[in-house]
């Protein structure tokens, strides 16, 4: 040690260091050196940042975005829509008179001498025909009395399904021949115009005409500008035309099925539908999926899932793989033995197959979104055990014969403080490493089997079923915003969850220089 004489006193003192002197060997606890060597690993800490970023974003990120995870978003959009029915009657129709009769036969021939003869024979009776307008025919017997109205005029009632008498049909189809007017049937009067629109007392009952319009729409009347306006277009030979209805002027397109004789009238509506692959927006960040649904809240929302299920997954591993292990490696003999097979027969399951099986059995049974994603973290945590007891059971094989050991069955420890006091903790810097590097193996695992529609059903969110949405060419390479987001969440975490397995068994391996 170091001397110095006092000029003042002239006595020779030595000087001694304090446990505060920076000229001290400074000595590390096991835990901030393994931190220090951890945190000099550029890589582990750039995983670790990866991992802080994907973590706010998944959780913290779900309370600020506006949307919630089930949210649908709708938009107005002009939709063709059939509207109406149109058909034109050529063929002559029979209107009997009550108590008179007009065999089958007899109308299915004299449609074919209307018009051109007088009188018609079939079985010896004669029928008389009598044009009373254009197509329209008074069919009499001998005696003068008629039988039948024959035309091809149709009466269309106002209100579906209406029915109509004898007397009105009748003094409508004439009153029609005749260019329209006033008449009267079952007590009650009636008006007619030109166009053949019958109306009581303003209100519209019936019109006459050889258009047959029935709406498409349950409820929805057809007004008679649009009848009159589809006359005037099949008569022109139109296959497009606008009306005003309602107050509003649409659109309407024609088309003739020639194979059913009727004309579809097809009608531009605004309707609300799904937003469906809406692009990047303020409103929606990443845009929108093929749901209708936020992409950047999905991807949030779904990040939770997933990383949910690594955690939940991976514990249940390393819970069983450490009970597993630690007997194993303690009791060796036959006990090892046994449980070593135990892990060979898991390790020949084919789990693919086996969760594919599960997951179409699931469908199956339409089992709950929530239950379908408890069976998915129990099926893959009793699948993916094994490991860890191999690496438990090695480490303590190692562990049971060192002095340590001896002092605790010296100092009469149970087997059990043994194992999970004393082995177990000296596995724990192995186990973390294994933990954080299987953690992103999972997370993998159950995007495939969301990708596959066998893991996290809709409506919940996960990675996997995101990217599941691109299930055809055409959304791959034309909506890049609704895939390629949830594979970089994918990327980014299952890389920063590498990098910091890689740093932890960098800095818990003794060998690493100081």
């Amino acid at each position: 040690m170091s001397k110095d004489i006092d000029k003042r006193d002239g006595v020779q003192e030595e000087e001694q260091y304090s446990l505060n002197d920076d000229r001290r060997v400074k000595v590390l606890s096991p835990g901030r050196l393994v931190a220090k060597r951890f945190f000099r690993n550029r890589l582990a800490v750039v995983g670790l940042t990866m991992l802080i970023i994907m973590f706010l974003f998944s959780f913290v990120g779900g309370w600020i975005v506006p949307y919630s995870e089930d949210q649908f978003f709708y938009t107005m959009e002009s939709q063709k829509k059939e509207y109406a029915g149109v058909t034109e009657n050529t063929e002559y129709r029979y209107l009997i008179t009550p108590d008179q009769e007009l065999p089958t036969l007899v109308r299915a021939n004299l449609g074919l001498v209307l018009g051109k003869d007088d009188v018609f024979q079939y079985k010896g009776a004669n029928y008389y025909i009598e044009a009373v307008g254009e197509e329209l025919y008074q069919i009499t017997d001998d005696g003068g009395t008629l039988l039948a109205l024959a035309y091809k005029d149709i009466i269309n009632p106002t209100q579906s399904g209406a029915s109509l008498s004898y007397e009105f049909s009748y003094n409508a189809l004439m009153t029609y021949a005749q260019g329209g007017g006033s008449f009267q049937a079952d007590g009650k009067d009636y008006d007619m115009t030109e166009h053949g629109v019958i109306t009581e007392n303003g209100q519209d009952v019936a019109d006459v005409g050889r258009i047959i319009v029935q709406s498409r729409i349950s409820g929805r009347s057809i007004p008679q500008t649009f009848k009159d306006r589809v006359a005037q277009a099949i008569e022109n030979g139109e296959t497009e035309f606008t009306l005003t209805v309602d107050g509003q002027e649409r659109e309407y397109t024609m088309t003739y099925d020639p194979a059913k004789l009727i004309y579809s009238v097809m009608e531009d509506t605004p309707t609300q539908v799904y937003d469906k692959y809406a692009a990047p927006s303020r409103t929606h960040l990443l845009g929108t999926e093929g749901n209708g649904m936020d992409v950047l809240t999905r991807l949030m929302y779904g990040g939770r899932v997933s990383l949910i299920i690594g955690f939940i997954v991976i514990i249940i591993e390393t819970s069983i793989g450490v009970v597993m292990g630690g007997i194993s490696g303690y009791f060796g003999s036959w006990v090892d033995n046994l449980i070593m097979r135990i892990v060979d027969i898991f390790y020949c399951i084919p789990s693919m197959p086996l969760m594919i099986i599960l997951g179409s059995a699931m469908d199956a049974m339409r089992v709950d979104p929530q239950i379908r994603m408890l069976y998915l973290m129990l099926l893959l945590g009793f699948l993916g055990w094994p490991g860890i007891a191999r690496l438990v059971r090695g480490q303590i094989l190692s562990l049971r014969e060192q002095e340590f050991m001896t002092a605790t069955e010296a100092t009469g420890l149970s087997v059990k403080r043994r194992i999970f006091c004393h082995l177990i903790p000296n596995v724990i810097p192995q186990l973390i490493v294994n933990m954080t590097m299987g953690l992103g193996s999972i997370i993998l695992t159950e995007a495939t089997l969301s990708y596959l529609g066998l893991g996290v059903k809709f409506p919940f969110a996960s990675w996997g079923n995101i990217i599941n949405e691109v299930n055809n060419s055409y959304v791959l390479t034309e909506y890049l915003w609704v895939w390629i987001p949830a594979g970089i969440c994918l990327l980014v975490t299952v890389l920063g969850f590498n990098f910091v397995g890689d740093g932890l068994r960098d800095a818990f391996d003794p060998k690493m220089k100081r």
